[in-house]
């Protein structure tokens, strides 16, 4: 009997084991599939897109000559993905594609189309508000906003030699002759430093506009509380006052409850509470 049980137990975990197994499997075939939909329909748009488009302007043409390059290299990746995460860099491609040809589409004159996901490379840099020209090594580079025909090259925005390069116009692809070595790179670095440095009172980017007026409702909801917590300890300090002038009447016991007590001068009077965590502390005037 039993040994009955254990062949039972023993089938019971084996059928368990390929169950599982083949619910795993199931589900990494089902994100296998579905990643490559995702991949293969924005590849899809952005071919579509480059049909339909033309212009002879720089800075159209610029565009859509960089949308025609991020389409052949989605394209080399899907045919080569096996991953999930293979078929994911595939539609990164292909999105900043799309990104060039909204590009093209805004340097036409025309409506850019819908919104795009954001670009998991531009996280973080921006876009460019407001025009800017500098001088490096007797040559000048212009940035802003809008094309126009000293700004034909389009970049999406990400991040280059570990700087935030914002979205927008630009008078070279520094970032691309700058992929190199040697004095490429060191030219590169030379512009980013000029055209984003944070000398000047406003750098330009979109964000950080944003970043600042959040900061400061932050910072300044956080006085208020900790003003309210700094009365709050003010109170239990004049409430500790009172237990200290009551611990009087019980002689030497009574010290404990005196001007040295937990609530006097301690936890609740210019401790946690008064002038401490809560009142002049984290929250009153440090990290809230």
């Amino acid at each position: 009997m039993e040994f009955a049980l254990w062949v039972v137990l023993i089938l019971m975990l084996g059928g368990a084991l390929v169950f599982w197994r083949w619910g795993s499997r199931s589900r990494r075939a089902t994100e296998l599939a579905d990643a490559r939909a995702e991949a293969q329909r924005w590849y899809e748009r952005l071919g579509g897109q480059l049909m339909n488009l033309h212009g002879d302007a720089p800075a159209v043409r610029q565009a859509l000559a960089d949308a025609g390059e991020r389409y052949n290299a989605a394209g080399s990746q899907l045919e080569q993905a096996r991953t999930p995460h293979q078929f994911a860099l595939a539609r990164e491609t292909a999105l900043e594609g799309l990104a060039y040809i909204r590009a093209a589409r805004t340097a036409l004159g025309i409506d850019p189309g819908p919104e795009l996901p954001p670009l998991a490379a531009a996280r973080g840099a921006g876009m460019l508000t407001k025009e800017r020209e500098v001088n490096v090594q007797g040559q000048t580079y212009r940035a802003g906003p809008q094309p126009g025909s000293q700004t034909p090259y389009y970049y999406p925005g990400g991040n280059w030699q570990g700087r935030p390069v914002p979205a927008g116009w630009y008078s070279t692809p520094w970032w691309k002759t700058a992929l190199g070595t040697g004095a490429g790179v060191l030219g590169g670095i030379l512009i980013a430093d000029a055209l984003f440095s944070p000398a000047f009172a406003d750098p330009g980017y979109g964000y950080e506009a944003g970043y600042q007026e959040g900061f400061n409702d932050g910072f300044g909801d956080g006085q208020d509380q900790g003003q309210d917590y700094g009365d709050q300890g003010q109170d239990y300090g004049d409430q500790g006052q009172d237990y200290g002038d009551q611990g009087q009447d019980f002689g030497d016991q009574g010290q404990d409850f005196g001007g040295q007590g937990d609530y006097a001068a301690g936890d609740f009077g210019g401790g946690d509470f008064g002038g401490g965590d809560f009142g002049g502390g984290d929250f009153g005037g440090g990290d809230w």
